[in-house]
């Protein structure tokens, strides 16, 4: 018939069918009678839009035009249309729809920034909602009836012929019936590029988490807040403080997940802007670029989703029941929402850390992976000891900044809690006696003035221009002394040198070998925020749960995620020679040294002078011993074990390489009992002392930038070769060197990298 020759044409040429699958039209016979027929029937005005027979899905007005005739056809997308009759029913004042309307468009200026237009009240209020059939072999689109509303337990268990489907049809089998035509259409590039208006979601599991933003800046709808004081009232103060917003919103959630900046907020590692777009989620999503309101919806609602249930893999099923918005753009933002799930977990942003995986997460070409070591254990410079009745990290066992930090995501996975570390240091001499807090406090102020200056004189110097932060350091003060006509006393000049030991600890070398242009280039970038903890329990419990499942072959020494060291002296040949980029690399930056002392006592003598402090600090007499266990670290403040731990950093390093281990025992409790000297300090009962540069698989613990050097080389020690020799460890992590941390996401970077070859 006529009807079914237009609709071949429509095919054909690349447009749409009708509007709706159950509306016929009775066949003309002659070309006279189809002209009069299409005198009843206007096509939508849109340019490019497919529909040249629209249906008005609001049927509000009782002069509804339905699939008629109407003076204007207003189009939300290909596929759904409203008539002007319905528009009037609620944009003029004197139609029964009108209040409807205002009562509506209050509520979202009041939330929202955008335009509450008629088109967005049609769009948020109006349109039918689409839900899928959750039987496998079924996965068909319904349309639901006007009055159906969506829910996530509806979309979690819909099936075919439910009384909320608005298809009529007889028979048993109601996953039998047709899909409607308009769901197919609704795949192509160009569909999405035919939409007025970008999807609102409604109770989006983000919207807790973003209560200081405006909701259609983020994806969310304005008339969906479930919050009390309306958008508008939080944004009124600029300066609120957000951490409280946030933590008052979103209750149960670990303080330490942070995946969103607040308004004002910057500079927190693995943090990502609600509002916008990053520059690889531009790369990977070029298509959003201009209008990014979807991908943001969807990826807002997937971290939220992630972390306020990490103990289990967040699927695309799982997010999907949480996608309310009303018309056949939810059919787009499920088709959408496997890619950027897909393309956040390689991101290393959700299902990560100590997951039990039930089924792979990616597909099959990905999953197949051996670990080598080099050891006869897993963990490199991970090594934890319990040879003294705790837990001690003969290796690294801080964390250093646990907002958004994975390594307080595996512990809250694995229901470990951390030590968090106090901010009290005091400071004791020789002879036991305590500094005045008002002296540490004034020389920590110079010893930051000092840093800030040489930060000002590094802002135009080239790397040709370097010189080593030490003599640096001692220029800027002899000019400051100079300038000021200042002097330190003996104990302030003492004190200067704990700090300078400190610098020494975290660059892991004598300031003489630093770049004074490039020693803290990290911290450019976004670090690890909030607090520091001791992990009591060590890094082994989370390795080795890191580990289950995996088919890992020890003593087999040839991946290139060893230390920096290593890779400067040559002990892995490769074959073609590395490229000059990298080998240049590789030899400016510095392997940085340090020891660990760690005893066990019969007592905890040090409890009435500490008075619970998770450690305490050793004033070196005179700077020759400066970085000779310059901290003490107590790794059981709050339990009966009497264990202290102490670095050995900078120049002290050298002086103890060749010594036995008695002797540094001995050299420590000399320390010890300066400290203490009003009271008696036993010997220990047992102890160990590190050999890291002696360590035939380390050699080092960290890196550094050195001299003349730059943050660059961390880059260029990332790059892979050809696509098919991968970097990793902590010195190819430009944002986070030093740390476990910076060395686990740099194994996630390259495991992303590899599932794009």
């Amino acid at each position: 018939n006529a009807s079914g020759a237009r609709r071949a044409r429509k095919r054909s040429s690349g447009e749409s069918p009708w509007e709706g699958q159950t509306l016929k039209r009775k066949a003309t016979d002659t070309e006279e009678e189809d002209d009069q027929t299409e005198k009843k029937y206007r096509k939508c005005e849109k340019a490019g839009c497919s529909a040249v027979y629209p249906v008005c899905f609001a049927s509000a007005s009782e002069r509804c035009a339905k699939n008629g005739y109407t003076s204007r056809w207003y189009h939300l997308s290909c596929g759904e249309h409203f008539c002007n009759e319905c528009f009037d029913h609620y944009y003029r004042s004197h139609k029964d729809g009108y209040e409807t309307f205002a009562e509506w468009k209050k509520v979202w200026t009041s939330n929202g920034k955008s335009e509450p237009s008629l088109k967005a009240f049609m769009a948020d209020q109006q349109l039918p909602f689409w839900v899928q059939c959750t039987k496998p072999d079924c996965r068909k689109w319904r349309q639901l009836t006007k009055e159906a509303q969506l829910t996530p337990a509806l979309a979690e268990t819909y099936r075919c012929g439910m009384k909320y489907n608005n298809i009529k049809s007889e028979g048993p089998d109601q996953c039998s019936q047709p899909e409607d035509l308009r769901v197919a259409e609704v795949s192509d590039s160009w569909w999405h590029s035919m939409l007025i208006l970008p999807p609102l979601l409604k109770e989006s599991p983000a919207s807790p988490f973003l209560a200081a933003y405006y909701p259609d800046c983020v994806g969310m709808s304005p008339s969906g807040s479930s919050s009390s004081a309306s958008s508008s009232e939080l944004k009124a103060d600029a300066h609120r403080a957000v951490s409280s917003v946030f933590s008052l919103s979103v209750s149960g959630l670990s303080q330490y997940f942070q995946p969103f900046y607040q308004p004002n907020e910057c500079g927190k590692a693995l943090c990502v802007r609600p509002d916008m777009m990053e520059l690889d989620e531009l790369y990977e999503f070029p298509e959003f670029s201009r209008d990014p309101t979807m991908y943001l919806a969807l990826r807002n609602l997937i971290l939220a989703s992630w972390h306020k249930n990490c103990k289990k893999v967040l699927t695309a099923e799982k997010c999907s029941q949480h996608i309310i918005v009303r018309g056949l753009v939810r059919v787009r933002c499920v088709q959408e929402l496997d890619r950027v799930l897909q393309f956040m977990t390689r991101k290393g942003l959700i299902n990560t850390g100590v997951l039990r995986v039930e089924r792979p997460l990616l597909p099959e070409g990905y999953r197949s992976v051996i670990p080598l070591k080099s050891r006869d254990r897993i963990g490199g410079r991970v090594w934890d000891d319990t040879s003294l009745g705790v837990m001690v990290g003969r290796g690294a066992q801080i964390v250093n900044g646990c907002v958004n930090n994975p390594i307080a995501l595996m512990c809250e996975q694995m229901d470990i809690k951390m030590h968090k570390l106090g901010e009290r240091c005091e400071l004791f001499q020789k002879g036991g006696q305590a500094t005045d807090p008002t002296i540490d406090k004034r020389m920590d102020f110079h010893f930051n003035a000092i840093l800030d200056v040489v930060s000002e004189w590094r802002k135009d110097k080239s790397q040709s221009q370097d010189t080593p932060l030490g003599e640096k350091v001692q220029e800027v003060k002899k000019n400051f002394l100079q300038e000021s006509g200042m002097q330190f006393s003996e104990l302030e000049e003492k004190v200067l040198q704990f700090h300078l030991s400190n610098l020494e600890f975290a660059c892991g070398s004598t300031l003489d070998k630093v770049s004074a242009r490039s020693w803290d280039h990290n911290e450019f970038f976004a670090q690890f925020s909030g607090d520091h903890t001791l992990l009591t329990k060590g890094y082994y419990v989370l390795l080795h749960k890191l580990a289950e499942g995996l088919d890992i072959c020890t003593n087999c020494p040839v991946l290139v995620t060893v230390p920096l060291i290593l890779l400067q002296k040559n002990l892995i040949h490769f074959n073609p020679p590395l490229p000059e980029r990298k080998l240049k690399a590789i030899h400016s930056l510095g392997a940085g040294i340090i020891e660990k002392i760690a005893l066990q006592f019969p007592c905890r003598f040090w409890d009435k002078k500490i008075q619970g402090a998770d450690y305490f600090g050793n004033i070196p007499p005179v700077p020759e011993k400066r970085g000779m266990f310059s901290v003490f670290y107590d790794l059981d403040p709050q339990g009966k074990n009497a264990v202290l731990m102490s670095v050995i950093s900078g120049d002290a390093v050298a002086a103890v390489q060749d010594m036995e281990e008695k002797d540094v025992v001995n050299e420590c409790m000399k320390v010890l009992r300066e400290l203490f000297k009003e009271q008696e300090v036993p010997e220990p009962v047992n102890y160990f002392v590190t050999h890291w540069s002696k360590d035939v698989w380390s050699q080092m613990s960290y890196s550094f930038v050195k001299t003349g050097g730059s943050g660059e080389a961390y880059d260029i020690l990332a790059e892979d070769v050809q696509g098919k020799v991968f970097f990793a460890g902590e010195a190819t992590n430009r944002h986070f060197p030093q740390t476990v941390t910076g060395a686990y996401l740099s194994g996630v970077r390259e495991a992303s990298k590899m599932t794009a070859v």
